[in-house]
């Protein structure tokens, strides 16, 4: 039986492990072609370059066939139902990226195929399991580490907040009064001071800034930058979610230090979305 990802409230923290799991495996095993003889809709824009590289790699690599299409194929009058209903016939998922969440949430209310979100302006599921389960492959107690994310509320940080809460992991949020996400949980702390949330940071977190806090003003008093990484804990990891601009959100000399997680750091953004897609279509890891 399948299910939909369409936010990381969806999930137990049992099925996170789950899914980091079967991760595991697909990290150690190879020839493995689960997806055989079955294709996916996806639904991307021309824009997208880490997140459906990783989707198609993903398929593809797992003997599965992927048939792209533009996000506002999603915006024609025919209702959702009806699209979702004739696709059904053809296709054995569907991946969306689209800044609507409520076009997915009508493709899930339908659809007898599972609908996994690939971004959208509300949340972004894939990329933050991705994180999550890279760090713990760095560090074994990820569940004691304190978390702080530096910037406005967007989907990054919501889904942080998101992962927290149901983790059960300490997170902070730092940025201008007026940008806080919603103040519920206690998982959840904000502050408007870099000098206050930093002490006892382990993983530090950014996205990238709107058009209309890339001030001067903003820019001095939040960019995250090597004085600002030591403030946090020995061994502090900046992990800036890309893209991220120089010397907007974080410094030029940050992300050339040894606190900048590296490019590396989202290879597994392969792995951890093959495995989502395997457990929301309710497959097992086994060869086929």
């Amino acid at each position: 039986m399948g299910m939909n990802l369409l936010r990381i409230e969806d999930l137990s923290e049992n099925q996170i492990m789950a899914i980091f799991r079967m991760a595991d495996q697909l990290n150690t095993e190879q020839g493995i072609s689960r997806l055989s003889g079955k294709t996916f809709v996806l639904f991307f824009p021309e824009s997208s370059i880490r997140t459906r590289v990783t989707f198609e790699k993903g398929i593809r690599d797992l003997g599965g066939e992927c048939i792209l299409f533009p996000p506002d194929s999603l915006n024609k009058r025919e209702s959702l139902k009806d699209v979702v209903k004739y696709l059904e016939n053809w296709a054995d998922g569907i991946i969306a990226r689209h800044p609507d969440s409520s076009k997915l949430e009508e493709l899930a209310c339908h659809a007898s195929i599972p609908i996994i979100n690939g971004m959208t302006s509300q949340n972004h599921p894939c990329e933050i399991l991705s994180d999550i389960y890279t760090i713990s492959k760095l560090r074994s107690n990820f569940k004691e580490l304190k978390y702080t994310f530096v910037g406005p509320k967007s989907n990054i940080a919501g889904t942080w907040k998101a992962i927290a809460a149901v983790m059960d992991l300490d997170f902070r949020h730092v940025c201008l009064e007026g940008h806080a996400l919603d103040r519920d949980g206690k998982n959840y702390r904000f502050y408007t001071e870099l000098q206050d949330a930093m002490p006892g940071t382990d993983v530090v977190l950014t996205d990238s800034l709107p058009e209309e806090l890339r001030t001067k003003d903003y820019i001095s008093k939040y960019q995250v930058t090597l004085e600002v990484m030591k403030l946090a804990n020995e061994k502090a990891i900046l992990n800036p979610c890309p893209p991220f601009y120089r010397n907007e959100e974080v410094s030029e000399e940050v992300i050339l230090s040894d606190y900048f997680v590296g490019y590396p750091f989202k290879e597994n953004l392969t792995i951890v979305q093959q495995a989502v897609i395997l457990y929301c279509c309710g497959l097992q890891l086994t060869e086929a």
